[in-house]
């Protein structure tokens, strides 16, 4: 056979899929490269009162342009609600009649507030009275019970109004999933032997010093099936086992440094079958999610990724990226070459037909009579 066709190395193209024409059950990526589902619900019965009903996660997923613009709207128009009360109370009280404006005549008549002449008075004294108690020239008597009750119930809405927008703020600020954006994926997969076996491997790391704890990660295949009657299960997923790298086997990855995440393809493997040709005609995506504790805030994070058939590079290896420095006394975590990988011989066969091939020490690919790739001393 021609050496040329024996590659021993080969990286899946890049070039974005095109689904066989009239192919109805073609599979698209569910799970974004930056972790966002693309799923969206359609024509979901009572949508908007269900969202109304969970009305914090619904403000706190909207974006910081309409959190800003609803807190502002719901601010000027407590104001301006207040203000039109306050106005209201000062015209029946008779206040803003000429004879007993405050300020231009000289009279004992004692209003309900001081200084008050007409609407935009009431709005300062409205915004005034909402956020502090400490009064300028505008404060209230004792001449009106009615604006002492309101005075009261201006007072504890604004402290309410307030502490909800703190919070929904803060919130917004703190949640876990910005968290997620100091969590790195490498951008691609490898396939290939490790410690004699056929693997599937990608690389994550934590960008900060404060590291993720307790990280738990799981990966599953999604595809759509079609069952023995006919019908069409998508997503369809199975999960692939991921070899745990401590020595007590708590199932928890250690994040102090960049991970090499390993599926040992076994029998068990859904890829066992599958050989370098067979992943680049493949229709399936691999999701990643990872699950653990934020160390400084102790919270709950998730970050997601995925990998298509022609994001997985079969015949390579990612290169080493923490190196010691002697002069510093420390390690470094070179993110330069994160997403590197570099060509490592490995057979095209699938792990199935390479279990069936001799096993004899790795010099240079050639082809036994079964069909299976071997190598010759």
């Amino acid at each position: 056979m021609d050496n040329s066709e024996m590659v021993q190395y080969t990286g899946v193209s890049v070039i974005e899929d095109i689904p066989p024409e009239g192919d109805k059950h073609w599979h698209y990526r569910t799970v974004l490269k930056n972790g966002s589902c693309n799923l969206y619900p359609k024509f979901v019965s009572g949508r908007r009162r269900r969202f109304l009903q969970d009305s914090v996660t619904t403000l706190v997923d909207m974006q910081w342009r309409y959190i800003l613009s609803i807190c502002t709207f719901i601010f000027f128009f407590s104001w301006t609600a207040f203000a039109v009360v306050w106005w209201f109370i000062a015209y029946l009280h008779g206040d803003l009649e000429e004879a007993h404006l405050s300020g231009k005549n000289s009279t004992d008549w004692v209003p309900c507030v001081t200084e008050i002449y007409n609407f935009a008075s009431c709005f300062l004294f409205s915004m005034e009275n909402q956020h502090t108690t400490g009064f300028g020239v505008r404060m209230p008597t004792e001449e009106c019970p009615e604006a002492i009750l309101l005075l009261c119930m201006q007072g504890i809405v604004g402290v309410i109004l307030q502490s909800i927008m703190v919070g929904l703020v803060f919130l917004k600020m703190v949640r876990p999933k910005q968290r997620t954006r100091t969590l790195e994926f490498s951008k691609y997969a490898v396939v290939c032997r490790r410690d004699g076996k056929l693997c599937f491997m990608f690389r994550v790391g934590d960008l900060r010093r404060s590291h993720i704890i307790e990280a738990k990660m799981r990966v599953l295949l999604v595809q759509t099936r079609i069952t023995q009657e006919g019908e069409v299960v998508s997503p369809y997923r199975i999960e692939l086992k991921v070899e745990d790298t401590s020595d007590v086997k708590s199932n928890f990855f250690c994040l102090l440094w960049p991970e090499i995440v390993v599926h040992c393809i076994d029998s068990s493997s859904p890829l066992y079958d599958m050989s370098a040709d067979d992943l680049q005609r493949a229709n399936f995506e691999i999701v990643v999610i990872m699950e653990g504790t934020i160390e400084s805030t102790d919270q709950r994070v998730q970050a997601r990724t995925s990998y298509l058939p022609k994001e997985i590079l079969w015949g390579h290896r990612f290169e080493s990226v923490v190196n010691y420095d002697v002069n510093q006394k420390h390690y470094n975590v070179d993110y330069s070459q994160f997403h590197n990988t570099i060509p490592v011989e490995t057979s095209r066969l699938s792990a199935h037909d390479q279990g069936n091939c001799p096993k004899t020490p790795v010099t240079r690919n050639d082809v036994c009579e079964h069909g299976c790739e071997h190598n010759r001393s």
